[in-house]
């Protein structure tokens, strides 16, 4: 039985309800020896870091919802020392309305820390860890967890911390913690909305995330400083200590020399009464006319200014040199700069450190690509981190603003992930996500974990295709059969809003007027109507009738797969249906389809969907495609979001030649010094979106053309599409083994060779294709 595992402060009361709260839990246990292995489980509601002697152990839970609580599995071992040693965890307490904590974290009508485990001590004895026994705990108000501002409170929170006295070097043995009170274990009182019992918390599906200790690139600007340059430059490198002088004002802005997620970590000593402001920026914003802001060259310190988010630390001097005060932020930092602003009172302040602890997924790309094209290198670079710093414990559209997991991007962040590592384990987490988010109707949230319901209808359809990829991947039969009920209910949510004509009706509209959401892209052309094309004003959009029938097409090759032949065939008969209602209704007198019924306005987007859907013969894609690539002021275009589908409709029409035209974007994110691909390149709102690391697939999966054409790679190709280039090689792991690949443009032909050693799937041979030797 749980009960006794959980355990809570005692004389929590209504007012501890409507704010994000603090408490710390610790305990002391004594060992003669430290043993080999002591493992323990831990977790909490809302969010818990566990530190043992001091060091950080893990954090956690993994995110979950309503349905599912997570529990961490930490080995203490390595922490623990012979004698005195003490746990101590810090939880965080999020109300249960939504806009007072992010979406991304469920909370429960009770808060509870969660600690599981047994140690042998010096009697010999088996003794228990439970929360519930022998912990004491204490509220913390030197903490406090606080909205950067009113309109964005769900978006992402400020910390406002303060040394305290009472509390310096609770984390470690020596500390008198006898004045806190007694956890007292929850019982029966615990998790009462949760559809499962306490007793069923499951063990995270996913690897512990990245904690690695890494120093600052260096100092970009001395905006304000009575020291020099390089004094600061030898504290960041953990060579010297920096004395700020009382009644002194420093503003320092320091180059994590990449964009980076992790946790900056604050040493001082002395300076009592000083306050240390960190403002977390991913880049330099520059002034434009009318008092408006804008990003050009990231690394424009002379120009711009940084912008971000901030945390405020204030020092109570309690610190020694041997023994310095610390502040680390709860949760983790997305920056690529950091402006330190701090004034010093009556004390001098001692910098002794300030580092960070990267943290992220534990990706390990495995596929390496190089071509004849050289840009490809500084694109591949920015892109692979940009996956990195937006795989956490979920897929996340950006780490800095809503960190949220969204469908359409995951999809593609998934397929880059299979393509790079063949690692399918945060899909798999995100697979089951979303399918606890599905609505009685058939639709899912556009973004889950997420305490609020929201939806873009087409994105469900987007969920449908990652299940695809992944069959076509990894082939389980078990987890299609599954997740079928899940696409059989989305494909259904379309099929019973089917208007007269037989096109998907009216779903949504624009942002925030209506119900849901009718997000397509987000495209210049469409800013005015937040990503929606303007046909949506009027009608139907063509586009969720072409993402219905690709969803169809993709659902009836997994029913077959699942041996639901029947099935099968109504997906493809329905999908054919659609198709002509399509050819019929929203196809203008050029050949070309338009947005929505009968309305006179033209996409790049209609015409690649149109295209990967046999809406329109590959020729009359061609031409349509090539009017979208040549007149792009007439069409609005694909923007970095929709690319990958571009590319898929340039190779299906013969025209990947045009592809090296649109890397012209990521091309110019290097000109602008970015480390990570933009959300988009008209506002560019966000520096990290891993929609557009698409690098990541496009040069080992079509330029070197690794790709499986049966279900869980059981048979796959090499046929490499060239475009522009004139040579690449590279290896590319698959869920079989690696394939290394290397071709040559000769003349009108290729010379391609390969290579792979493992003999548990097929290869098919291109036209001159041959093994290395």
């Amino acid at each position: 039985m749980e009960e006794k595992n959980w355990a809570w402060i005692p004389g929590w009361d209504v007012h501890d309800k409507e704010e994000p709260r603090i408490v710390y839990f610790r305990r002391e246990f004594t060992l003669q020896d430290v043993p080999e292995t002591l493992p323990v489980r831990v977790s909490a509601d809302s969010r818990y870091k566990l530190y043992v002697n001091g060091r950080l152990a893990e954090l956690g839970p993994c995110k979950g919802d309503g349905s599912v609580w997570y529990y961490d599995t930490v080995d203490l071992a390595p922490y623990l020392i012979s004698g005195i040693n003490v746990l101590a965890a810090v939880v965080l307490r999020y109300p249960l309305e939504a806009d007072k904590g992010s979406l991304s974290i469920f909370r429960t009508d009770t808060p509870g820390f969660y600690f599981r485990g047994e140690y042998t001590g010096e009697d010999e004895k088996t003794h228990s860890l439970s929360a519930g026994e022998g912990w004491n705990c204490i509220r913390v108000h030197s903490l406090k967890i606080v909205p950067e501002s009113p309109s964005l409170t769900h978006l992402y929170f400020s910390e406002q911390a303060a040394g305290d006295p009472d509390l310096f070097g609770w984390e470690q043995s020596g500390y008198d913690d006898s004045t806190w009170q007694k956890a007292e274990p929850l019982g029966w009182r615990l998790l009462r909305n949760f559809d499962s019992s306490p007793n069923h918390l499951e063990l995270r599906p996913i690897p512990s995330m990245n904690k690695f200790p890494r120093r600052f690139f260096g100092v970009k600007e001395m905006r304000r400083s009575s020291l020099q340059k390089e004094e600061w430059e030898q504290m960041l490198a953990g060579e010297a200590t920096v004395v700020i002088p009382a009644h002194t004002r420093e503003i320092i802005e320091i180059d994590a020399g990449e964009l980076m997620t992790g946790f900056p970590r604050l040493l001082v000593s002395g300076g009592k009464g000083a306050q240390i402001r960190l403002l977390y920026a991913e880049s330099y914003y520059l002034p434009k006319e009318g008092g408006k802001w804008v990003k050009g060259d990231r690394t424009d310190s002379e120009h711009g200014e940084l912008q971000g988010v901030s945390d405020i630390y204030r020092v109570a001097g309690i610190g020694r040199r041997d023994r310095p005060e610390f502040y680390e932020s709860f949760w983790f930092r997305t920056f690529r700069f950091i402006r330190l602003e701090i004034d010093t009172q009556e004390e001098p302040l001692s910098m002794e450190d300030f580092f960070y602890r990267e943290t992220g997924y534990p990706l390990e790309m495995k596929t390496w690509v190089k071509t004849s094209d050289e840009t490809m290198e500084a694109i591949w670079d920015i892109s692979q981190r940009t996956l990195r710093r937006c795989m956490q414990e979920t897929y996340m559209d950006c780490p800095f603003y809503e960190q949220m997991q969204y469908v359409m991007d995951s999809r593609c962040q998934i397929l880059y992930t299979y393509a790079v590592s063949a690692d399918d384990r945060l899909a798999r987490k995100c697979f089951a996500d979303f399918r606890r988010s599905q609505r009685y109707d058939g639709m899912i949230a556009c973004s889950y974990p997420n305490t609020v319901f929201s939806a873009i209808p087409g994105f469900s359809i987007y969920y449908i295709l990652m299940l695809h990829d992944h069959m076509m991947y990894f082939g389980d039969k078990a987890l299609i059969h599954f997740y079928m009920p899940v696409v059989d209910a989305v494909l259904e949510y379309f099929g019973q809003r089917l208007d007269a004509t037989g096109l998907v009706g009216r779903l949504g509209g624009i942002l925030f007027q209506e119900e849901m959401w009718s997000f397509i892209d987000w495209t210049a052309e469409w800013d005015a109507t937040s990503g929606m094309p303007p046909a949506g004003l009027q009608g139907p959009l063509t586009m969720e009738s072409l993402l219905y029938v690709l969803g169809l097409e993709r659902a009836a090759e997994m029913a077959a797969f699942v041996d639901r032949e029947d099935t099968a065939r109504e997906y493809c008969h329905r999908a054919e249906q659609v198709r002509q209602a399509v050819r019929q209704y929203c196809m203008g007198s050029n050949g070309m389809i338009q947005d929505g019924p009968g309305i006179e306005e033209y996409s790049q987007h209609c015409q690649v969907f149109a295209l990967l859907t046999d809406v329109v013969s590959v020729e009359q894609g061609k031409e349509n495609l090539l009017k979208t690539m040549k007149h792009r002021t007439g069409y609005a275009q694909c923007s970095v979001a929709m690319s990958y589908y571009l590319f898929r409709a340039l190779e299906k029409s013969g025209l990947y030649d045009y592809t090296d035209r649109c890397w012209d974007v990521w091309r110019e994110m290097i000109r602008d010094h970015l480390t990570t691909c933009v959300e988009e390149p008209v506002n560019q709102r966000s520096d990290c979106h891993a929609w557009g690391a698409l690098v990541l697939y496009e040069l080992p999966s079509a330029v070197l053309g690794v790709r499986p054409v049966k279900p869980g790679f059981a048979e796959f190709e090499v046929k490499p599409v060239p475009g522009r280039f004139t040579w690449a090689e590279g290896q590319v792991i698959t869920p079989k083994g690696i394939v290394q690949v290397r071709w040559k443009k000769n003349g009108n032909s290729l010379d391609v060779s390969w290579r792979f050693d493992e003999q548990e799937a097929d290869v098919i041979d291109q036209g001159g294709v041959k093994n290395v030797e």
